[in-house]
């Protein structure tokens, strides 16, 4: 169980709340109880009374207080129900909004090399389905049993102020039945719980990996093949659910199995107890009723531990996930940051970690303060890798960079983020408005703001027609703009930012030429004044620059 350990810890963050929300759950059965038991003894009394005052026998019957108690426990079991289910998912709720922030915080510390190490669907899963399976950590596998043993014992409590050796052997036969039954299906049902939380990361991976290689599966033609590979997952996933819900019926029934043994054990004392006259009959009955209306609460409690694999399963996932650290750290003792945009890359040596061998060897390159230099290249010869260098998403291997003389490792992240732009070579849009998406570069830019960074990228034509202007939806992944569209929108965002050094991967891609250059023509004159690095296939279409140096996979100097 130490894989959850830290989500026991922030659910102890909760614990006011996670209380109140277990009262609940036990006031809820106590008044089940409460309205069960007295309803048999007051119908018993009743009949009892009649019965005695037909035989012309004097009796009486205070009706008015039971009759208010039975109102009450109905009354309370309702309010207490809803306002249980309100506070416990209420509370459920926030835990996984903390924790799903949690792990997109720890994602976002990531560099790209970390990231590298888990696929997109991977991620995706994480932050869905792994963090939702949580939710029964409390709601099922925590809350539930502890208000069933408390609702067991002050049963057995109620029975022993009648009788005690009653309530001792009821509440023994209670706790007993409830702990061997929840161990036999709880033990079986782990490990059928992490079946079905490593199939369901299966099919979800392979489901999105269909999705978005779509194109390619078509081209090559092997698009039945991934679906049969899905069926297959599908089908062993419906298989393992219908083992965990035909557990859970077994889990179930046994339950109530117990329960109604204990009743007729409870029912045989009583009678017992009436034939000595040592209770009355009216008792007598409420003593079963009292063990039966344990039912609505003690049934769910097999079949929810069920739900502790799959919860083990989605933590152990996690873990590891968080358990993976940044490449790039954060300077000890920061550098204070330079005034001047002058970048340098010197000798070095620098390549990806699935490469085997280094894609930049000894190279040098130097860009004065305000210096616009576009370094063209065939594709894999680096220009990727030396965008990364210069905005430390990736160290070299040997040799250094400098930003104003001061060398990137001995700066804060922040202070390289606010002083350098990178449109990387992939566009990202979100779901969201037009707005929403510029503003991710500048939170607090006006609407004059945006649009001139609209106007810059010629873009602002296209959204002044359209009907809601900025506040277009241009839905997932940009899927309502062009692909020339989408790239220039992320370019609009490094505009609206308008750092001093300005880093451009393939900045043009997608557009055609008379687009192209009209946006290179309109970035000459917003570039003047930053040190500028574009890099591109060749400089068709790019901003004029002060240098153009070629790169390929030989050493270089420049």
């Amino acid at each position: 169980m130490n894989e959850l350990r830290p989500y026991l810890r922030m659910l102890a963050t909760y614990r006011g709340r996670m209380l109140l929300g277990s009262i609940l759950v036990f006031a809820t059965i106590a008044a089940g109880v409460g309205l069960l038991a007295l309803s048999g003894w007051f119908i018993t009394a009743t009949g009892v009374t009649a019965l005695a005052l037909a035989a012309g026998m004097q009796a009486q019957l205070e009706i008015y207080v039971p009759g208010a108690g039975i109102r009450f426990f109905a009354l309370t079991r309702t309010a207490a129900r809803y306002v249980e289910r309100v506070q416990n998912h209420d509370t459920v709720l926030r835990l996984l909004a903390d924790l799903r922030q949690r792990v997109f915080a720890r994602l976002t510390a990531l560099d790209p090399a970390a990231l590298a190490r888990f696929r997109n669907a991977l991620v995706l899963n994480r932050l869905t389905a792994d963090i939702d399976a949580l939710d029964s950590l409390y709601l099922r596998c925590l809350a539930p049993p502890v208000a069933a043993v408390l609702a067991v014992l002050g049963v057995a409590v109620m029975l022993g102020l009648i009788d005690p050796l009653a309530g001792i052997v009821v509440g023994t036969v209670l706790l007993l039945g409830t702990g061997l039954l929840t161990a036999a299906v709880a033990w079986p049902g782990s490990a059928i719980g992490e079946s079905v939380a490593q199939r369901t990361e299966s099919a979800r991976t392979e489901i999105v990996d269909l999705v978005r290689g779509l194109a390619e599966l078509r081209t090559f033609g092997v698009v039945d093949r991934q679906q049969a590979a899905i069926d297959r997952s599908d089908r062993a996933l419906v298989a393992l659910q219908q083992r965990a819900a035909r557990l859970a019926a077994l889990g179930e029934a046994g339950m109530g199995l117990v329960i109604h043994l204990a009743m007729v054990l409870a029912l045989f004392v009583g009678v017992w107890l009436y034939t000595a006259d040592a209770v009355s009959g009216p008792l007598a009955v409420l003593m079963p009723l009292a063990v039966l209306a344990l039912l609505e609460g003690l049934a769910p409690v097999p079949g929810g531990l069920l739900q502790l694999g799959r919860a083990r399963a989605a933590a152990r996932r996690l873990n590891s996930q968080s358990a993976v650290e940044p490449t790039i750290c954060e300077p000890r003792a920061p550098a204070v940051p330079p005034d001047t945009g002058e970048l340098a890359f010197d000798h070095v040596d620098a390549g990806r970690s699935e490469a085997p061998e280094p894609i930049l060897r000894d190279f040098s390159l130097h860009l004065a303060d305000e210096e616009h230099v576009a370094v063209i290249g065939p594709s894999g010869c680096g220009k990727s890798t030396l965008a990364d260098l210069a905005v430390r998403l990736l160290d070299p291997l040997r040799g250094e960079v400098r930003l104003g003389g001061v060398p990137l490792p001995g700066l804060a992240l922040t202070d390289i983020h606010e002083r350098i732009s990178y449109l990387t070579q992939r566009s990202e849009i979100f779901s969201d408005t037009i707005t929403g998406n510029l503003m991710l570069a500048r939170p607090d830019a006006d609407d004059r703001a945006l649009w001139y960074a609209l106007e810059v990228v010629a873009l602002a034509d296209f959204v002044e027609d359209l009907d809601q202007g900025l506040d277009t939806w241009v839905g997932e992944s940009g899927v309502r703009l062009s692909g020339g569209q989408a790239r220039r929108l992320a370019l609009a965002r490094i505009v609206l930012r308008g750092a001093p050094v300005i880093v451009l991967d393939e900045p043009l891609a997608g557009l055609d030429a008379a687009t192209a250059a009209t946006v290179a023509a309109r970035l000459k004159p917003w570039l003047r004044g930053r040190t500028t690095l574009l890099l591109a296939h060749d400089t068709t279409a790019l901003p004029t620059v002060d240098r153009i140096v070629e790169l390929n996979t030989l050493p270089a100097t420049a």
